[in-house]
C-alpha cells in the first residue's frame, strides 16, 4: 500500500485536529476525509472502504471504542488507531481486545501519528 493511494478517515470532535492531520496527510499524498461527528463518520464509513481511522476516544455519542467495533465489523483490514487525551489501561485493554490498531494519548506529536499510520500501511502488519 502506498501513500498514493491510501484513504484516510479522521474522527475527532474538535475540528482542529481533523483540519491539521489533513493538511499534513493530503502534502503526503494521502485521500483524506475529516469528521467531527462519529455516526457521519460511520456513515461515511459504510459507503466506501478506509485504509486507516483515525478516531478521538471521548467523543458525544458514538466514542472511539463504538466507531474501532463497527469499522471493524465493517471492513475487518482497516487499521484503527484511537488518539485520547484520557488514557487509562482499562479503555487501552479493552480497545486492545476489539482489534485496535494502535493507541495514542494527546498531545501526540505528529510524527509519532506519522510513523504509526506508516506502520499501519505495512501489509504484513494485518492482525489476525
Amino acid at each position: 500500500m502506498n501513500q498514493t493511494n491510501t484513504r484516510l478517515l479522521v474522527v475527532d470532535d474538535e475540528p482542529i485536529v481533523g483540519k491539521r492531520l489533513k493538511q499534513v496527510f493530503d502534502k503526503i499524498g494521502f485521500a483524506v476525509e475529516t469528521y467531527t461527528d462519529s455516526a457521519a463518520a460511520l456513515a461515511a464509513i459504510a459507503e466506501k472502504s478506509f485504509d486507516i481511522v483515525v478516531t478521538d476516544l471521548k467523543m458525544e455519542g458514538i466514542d472511539g471504542v463504538e466507531v474501532l467495533k463497527r469499522v471493524r465489523a465493517m471492513n475487518p483490514k482497516t487499521r484503527v488507531i484511537i488518539i485520547t487525551g484520557y488514557a487509562s489501561p482499562d479503555t487501552a485493554e479493552l480497545a486492545e481486545q476489539e482489534g485496535v490498531f494502535a493507541f495514542l494519548a494527546k498531545p501526540f506529536r505528529l510524527d509519532e501519528l506519522k510513523e504509526v499510520i506508516f506502520r499501519a500501511m505495512e501489509p504484513d502488519r494485518i492482525k489476525s
